[in-house]
């Protein structure tokens, strides 16, 4: 790797080492954030991967000590929110149908999730089949926080964890740690940061199933567990609103500072999120999914809450975003309806549409 910034082609490492094929997502500097050239690269990879008998298996990692991939360029979306957003849609197709392709590979596809794993991150890892956590994860959703509904398959895997821990998770961003990943479905196994190279190492030589058993271990305990009867009974309700007057009025001082942290998210996001939490736990494919997430960006691209919670957080860095409208009670069912619209340029089209 070069000092200076890397070149799109050097963006994602792609190469050949013994049975496996391995990417590395090579922007360290950007904790590895995905950009459009970086997601149809590794698309290519795997396409081409498919069809190598050579290849058993594909191994995916992050650069740099800091993470796999701390999510999307948000900065480049920002920048095309700000200006009409002619171009985030056609990354976001691609890296939607990215998902659904790891989702669906034939062969084992091992995601490294050491260090930071959030937003893109966990959509180029948790829907592979085996994913490793380091006691250095930090595995979150975050996109509240800026506006958007968590995409990616997020509103799918969430959905799917135990009781109402993915609600929890999606509505705070909440990063969690190597057992709570566990716990909610994002990862499979845990394996100490300072093994993971002798355990690339062996996938290179050998079957996945006999490496991971040399190299796996019981992670540390997480928090999740011991919070689980507070979390379930709050976010059963039916409403944002009545999940934090839950929250306030629990007794728990976990749960209260819970409702605090909701109420700094941006609130039509949060109420979009839910309910498309509760549409993602009928029963359905991620592709499905992945076609309704793709509604919610898009229409997020053309609110107000994505350009302000990006510069709150990315841009000017003040954590103090000023949201349109400011208060839950704000947020019509009109405004939540826009986030399943299909877009003026057409679907997804990655799932077969349900009968109604």
């Amino acid at each position: 790797m070069t000092d200076g910034p890397p070149t799109k082609d050097e963006t994602v490492l792609v190469r050949r080492d013994g049975r496996v094929g391995r990417l590395t997502l090579n922007r360290p500097r950007a904790l590895n954030a995905l950009t459009h050239a970086m997601v149809r690269r590794i698309d290519a990879a795997l396409a081409a991967w498919e069809r190598e008998p050579a290849v058993h298996a594909v191994v995916i990692d992050g650069a740099g000590a800091r993470g796999l991939c701390a999510g999307g360029d948000i900065r480049a979306i920002y920048e095309d929110a700000r200006t009409g957003g002619a171009t985030s849609p056609a990354f976001w197709r691609d890296e939607y149908r990215l998902n659904a392709r790891i989702a669906r590979f034939p062969k084992p596809y091992v995601a490294l999730m050491d260090g930071i794993v959030m937003g893109g991150g966990v959509g180029v890892s948790a829907h592979g089949d085996v994913r490793i956590v380091t006691e250095r994860s930090r595995v979150a959703m975050p996109e509240t926080g800026i506006g958007l509904v968590p995409d990616v398959g997020g509103t799918y895997l969430l959905s799917r964890a135990p009781g109402e821990l993915g609600t929890h998770l999606a509505l705070t961003g909440a990063a969690v740690g190597a057992a709570d990943a566990i716990l909610c479905g994002l990862a499979d196994h845990f394996v100490p940061a300072a093994r993971l190279p002798g355990l690339a190492a062996e996938l290179a030589a050998t079957d996945v199933p006999v490496a991971l058993r040399r190299h796996a271990s019981a992670p540390p305990e997480g928090e999740l567990t011991a919070d689980r009867e507070w979390i379930d009974a709050c976010y059963a309700a039916d409403s944002v609103e009545e999940i934090v007057d839950r929250l306030f009025g629990s007794g728990h001082h976990a749960a209260k500072q819970t409702a605090e942290t909701i109420l700094t998210r941006s609130p039509t996001a949060l109420k979009a999120t839910l309910a498309a939490l509760r549409g993602a736990r009928r029963p359905g494919t991620l592709e499905e999914v992945l076609d309704g997430e793709y509604r919610a960006s898009c229409a997020a691209l053309g609110t107000a809450d994505l350009v302000e919670g990006i510069r709150a957080q990315v841009i000017d860095k003040d954590r103090t975003p000023r949201w349109a409208p400011g208060e839950l009670s704000a947020v019509t069912p009109a405004d939540v309806a826009r986030f399943s619209a299909v877009p003026a340029d057409g679907d997804l089209g990655l799932g077969v549409p349900r009968r109604v």
